[in-house]
């Protein structure tokens, strides 16, 4: 790499592989929530997810062309890894949904963090139109953590009762 462009290239690519990687652990994750408010939750950001896939394809389109394959993003890797891990964990289903907030709270923040940096160099090289997709973006991740929020101070509350099962 050899510009701030090139880098920033490289930082769609790994949006874009962490988005792919994340529309196949979604549904994953909205298996296995007891509660039907988290499952709804996922299953929504698994639509949006679609959505930010094919906003990255526009931005590519408007940045020459170029694919956004080719590169896989470890950290989504480890992230969604973790979430597995939830998910095989032996727990109460309240506890489960506690843990499966925490970790795509985990995937959230990345996500939040990945988005504003990209923003940030589209701005820096002039190219607005990049700079409001983007934003569009981590808006939208930044209103998926504050919903995660919001379901986990609830669902928080029920794993401190003992499992009715």
């Amino acid at each position: 790499m050899k510009s701030l462009e090139d880098f920033l290239m490289d930082e769609l690519k790994d949006l874009y592989s962490a988005e792919k990687q994340l529309t196949k652990a979604l549904p994953k994750m909205a298996k296995a929530s007891q509660s039907d408010e988290l499952r709804t939750a996922f299953e929504d950001h698994l639509s949006e997810t679609e959505g930010q896939i094919e906003r990255l394809n526009k931005i590519a389109k408007l940045a020459g062309g170029k694919p956004l394959t080719g590169k896989k993003c470890a950290a989504m890797e480890g992230l969604i890894e973790e979430g597995k891990e939830v998910i095989e964990e032996d727990c109460t289903p309240e506890v489960r949904d506690v843990a499966l907030i925490a970790s795509a709270q985990r995937v959230e923040h990345y996500e939040i963090a990945a988005y504003g940096c990209a923003k940030t160099y589209a701005r820096l090289l002039g190219l607005n139109e990049i700079e409001e997709l983007l934003e569009e973006s981590e808006k939208e991740e930044s209103a998926a953590d504050e919903k995660l929020t919001a379901l986990a101070e609830a669902i928080n509350a029920e794993a401190l009762e003992p499992s009715k099962g």
